[in-house]
This record gives C-alpha cells, sequence and structure tokens, in this order.
C-alpha cells in the first residue's frame, strides 16, 4: 500500500456495500478517516424533511473534513454514490490541493441485482436508511435505482481512471479482498 495519504472515493450504486466496506478499511489501517457522507448529513437539522438540501450543506462540509485530514498526512476512504464528473471532481481536487492522492473505486453488480440489494436492506434498523427508501419509493422506486444505476455507468466511461470491482451479495470477505488487491495494484 502507498504510503502517501490519498483519499479513495467508494462510489457505486446505493445499497452495493460501500458503506461496509468502508467501515472494514477503515478498522484495520490506524488513522483512515471513513468519511460516510451520508452520515455526516444525519448530524444537519432537518435532514429528513430536506434530504436534497442537507446534502447541500454537507457537502461542503465533507470537502473540509477530508482536506483537513489528509492534509495532516492520513488517508481518507469516502463511501459515497457520485455519478457526476463534476463532483468527483471537486473530491480530487481537495486531495490534490492537499498534496494528496486521489483513486476511485467502483463496486458493481449487475442493474438488477444492485436494485434488489438495495430493497433488501429494508430490514436496517438505521434512520438513514429508512428515510432513503422512502425517497426512492418516492422518486420511482426501482426505476430511479435502475436510472442511477445507468448514469454511473455512463460516467465512468467519461472517468477512465476509476477502477471497477465485482461485489456479489453476500460476498463481502471476497469483495473487500478484491479492493484491497485494486488498492495494491494502483500502488505498482
Amino acid at each position: 500500500m502507498s504510503t502517501m495519504a490519498e483519499l479513495i472515493l467508494l462510489n457505486g450504486p446505493p445499497g452495493i456495500g460501500k458503506s461496509t466496506l468502508a467501515k472494514m478499511y477503515a478498522d484495520q489501517h490506524f488513522g483512515v478517516l471513513n468519511l460516510d457522507v451520508d452520515q455526516v448529513r444525519c448530524l444537519i437539522g432537518g435532514w429528513e424533511e430536506d434530504f436534497q438540501a442537507a446534502g447541500n450543506l454537507v457537502r461542503p462540509i465533507a470537502l473540509t473534513m477530508a482536506a483537513t485530514h489528509l492534509a495532516a498526512g492520513h488517508t481518507v476512504i469516502m463511501p459515497q454514490y457520485l455519478d457526476s464528473g463534476d463532483e468527483v471532481s471537486l473530491f480530487r481536487t481537495a486531495a490534490e490541493n492537499s498534496g494528496a492522492g486521489f483513486r476511485e473505486v467502483v463496486l458493481m453488480d449487475s442493474r438488477e441485482a444492485s436494485v434488489e440489494r438495495f430493497f433488501s436492506r429494508r430490514d436496517s434498523h438505521d434512520p438513514w436508511h429508512a428515510r432513503v427508501t422512502a425517497i426512492v419509493e418516492q422518486g420511482g422506486g426501482p426505476r430511479l435505482l435502475e436510472s442511477m444505476y445507468e448514469d454511473l455507468t455512463q460516467g465512468l466511461r467519461a472517468r477512465t481512471s476509476a477502477t471497477t470491482i465485482f461485489s456479489r451479495r453476500g460476498e463481502i470477505e471476497e469483495t473487500y479482498q478484491s479492493l484491497m488487491e485494486a488498492l495494491a495494484l494502483a500502488d505498482r
């Protein structure tokens, strides 16, 4: 693994396992900040009433948190669905301005499996997930998730530096191993 601080954007469709893998990575690498932007969003008053507005408020906070941690010489892993190259560039620039590296690793499954995985998390006791599920349902349910999947896929065509790894439901350890291999391969 690289000794230079870096921002690792762990991207992928909703429900694909980004937060789980980011937590595993941070738990096994001292000093790594697991910058789960969705958890930070929950710290904004009224986030449940206006999810999008809270997201707009949290983005500069997340950028500042990442830049501060990176400038101190520590790695940040950020599990976050970002389909826009402009949004990805904001975090890449924050890393570069902090003297750190940037990597985007994308977790993917088939479109159908990705949608199924999102809805299989209904048993979650996390208030964030319950609110997001309601937003997805109001926005078109599976059609919205399919559209998000397609938007991410299209965005990746322009971001050729992103590394894509396959994430199969229930294979957390195997996917984590693939993540570690992808990160090690990029260090060569």
